[in-house]
């Protein structure tokens, strides 16, 4: 039995749903991304995106970059959450109080 054939005017779809610990961070990371068929949202604890294209090929190689971008977007949203649980342990200068690990070793004249 063969697969019914698409019209070739009608638009190809995804939507994808992705779990994350700071979906609203993602979401907006991710939103400078979207075109005219693209929405990223976030609800509750997940990220959530559709994406409309003309083609398969086409959909394939948006949600291709999407999950690139959605990687970065990760990574950067983890790393801004633990900047910001230890943002309390450096004093103005950026230096370590007293109870961090100096690892830099700065003389002046």
């Amino acid at each position: 039995m063969s697969e019914p054939v698409r019209p070739a005017d009608e638009d190809r779809s995804a939507t994808i749903e992705t779990s994350s610990d700071d979906p609203v961070t993602v979401a907006a990371a991710l939103r400078p991304d979207n075109t005219s068929s693209i929405r990223t949202d976030a609800a509750d604890d997940s990220v959530q995106t559709s994406i409309e294209r003309d083609t398969t090929g086409g959909l394939a190689s948006t949600v291709d970059d999407y999950f690139v971008n959605l990687g970065v977007a990760e990574t950067i949203a983890a790393t801004a959450r633990t900047y910001a649980a230890t943002a309390g342990t450096h004093n103005q200068n950026g230096a370590p109080t007293d109870n961090q690990p100096n690892d830099i070793h700065e003389t002046y004249e």
